[in-house]
């Protein structure tokens, strides 16, 4: 079978991969004084040219900066935006098992992009490869869907579709200097889409007084806004998550309730879908996807460190070919290694065998990893 001619490739990744402990200990000594962010550039530079030297040798196409540079998937980009401030939250839900503090994305004031938000991350990642160079963000759906309309001003915004022309302004700004700098892969990394499939959530949003039914329209429409002047040649994916928090998740549910608003109304080329347990329900809502969309299917998962069966996995990519034809289906871990710092509960050497696995199985069932 003829290999894919542009993202997403057949063995593909969603993006952040364990954090080294060379690199945690030089932001320990960051945080104490003992060491200038200079000299943490230099050792973040040093480590993501060894981590896409070690993606390129596994055979991967689509090669990342395994988000070292950051602390959280989410925060570290949102709160540079002017405007948005990250502030802890007790009243947060929580990770099942964990009692870990919660933050969350607060407007405060209306938005802006003061100056570019991580361009500089992405062109030193183009910079040391040779293979397609993946930068990953959040959905601006994620300044809304944890903290409902209280996490945003009403003084500010009293009309929310204000707020999402502006917040799109602000994404439309990023992205033009990423595709400038040469991005032709940006994936859009959103859980407010998958948090709208669980009953418990879409309780949750029902007593804060919004609407589950009208959300992830809501969430579609901002999508679309951010990414609404990119150029012809990005592609453009959104991956969904169900929580990614040192191997512990946060919802569960089949894509039933968002398929249409996923598939239908996001100006997505693919979709990075969670199915490595039966937390996301079964491949049934793929039917909606509508031709000349992708999907990746996340079979292999980056919370435990047992490797997947191969064969299991083959089989799967079987099943899911009934819904969407076999040519427009690819393989993935169902999230990053490493959503935050702390990691999920797996080595790195677990993480490269993983990720060893899909490419095996994209050359298994594709003939290809590309």
């Amino acid at each position: 079978m003829s290999s894919a001619t542009r993202a997403p490739f057949r063995a593909d990744q969603v993006g952040s991969l364990l954090r080294p402990a060379e690199l945690k200990e030089a932001r320990a000594k960051v945080e104490r004084g003992e060491m200038s962010a200079e000299a943490l550039a230099e050792v973040e530079d040093r480590l993501i040219r060894a981590a896409v030297a070690k993606q390129e040798a596994i055979g991967l196409e689509a090669v990342t900066d395994g988000e070292y540079r950051r602390g959280w998937w989410n925060h570290d980009f949102l709160g540079r935006i002017d405007g948005v401030e990250i502030v802890l939250d007790p009243g947060s839900v929580r990770f099942v098992g964990t009692d870990d503090p919660r933050y969350t994305a607060q407007v405060r004031r209306k938005v802006r992009r003061a100056r570019p938000v991580m361009v500089d991350h992405f062109r030193y990642l183009r910079s040391v490869t040779r293979r397609t160079a993946k930068f990953c963000i959040p959905s601006p759906s994620i300044l809304y869907h944890r903290g409902g309309r209280a996490a945003v001003s009403a003084e500010a915004y009293p009309d929310l579709d204000e707020l999402w022309a502006d917040v799109g302004r602000v994404y439309q700004e990023e992205i033009r200097d990423l595709a400038a700098a040469g991005c032709t892969y940006l994936q859009i990394d959103d859980t407010s889409f998958s948090f709208m499939c669980d009953p418990k959530f879409r309780e949750s949003c029902r007593a804060r007084g919004d609407d589950p039914e009208r959300l992830p329209h809501m969430y579609a429409r901002a999508v679309n806004e951010a990414v609404a002047n990119r150029p012809p040649g990005m592609t453009v994916a959104l991956h969904t998550c169900r929580g990614n928090w040192k191997s512990a998740w946060l919802a569960e549910g089949g894509y039933e309730p968002v398929a249409d608003a996923v598939f239908n109304e996001t100006n997505a080329d693919a979709y990075f879908l969670e199915y490595d347990t039966g937390r996301a329900g079964g491949f049934e809502p793929l039917a909606r996807v509508p031709e000349g969309k992708r999907v990746v299917l996340g079979l292999v998962s980056t919370k435990t460190p047992q490797l997947e069966d191969k064969a299991t996995l083959v089989r799967r990519i079987e099943q899911a070919a009934k819904y969407v034809p076999l040519e427009r289906l690819s393989i993935s871990p169902q999230c990053g290694f490493a959503s935050t710092h702390h990691g999920n509960l797996l080595t790195e050497e677990d993480q490269w065998r993983k990720l060893a696995l899909v490419v095996e199985v994209a050359r298994e069932v594709w003939g290809t990893a590309a």
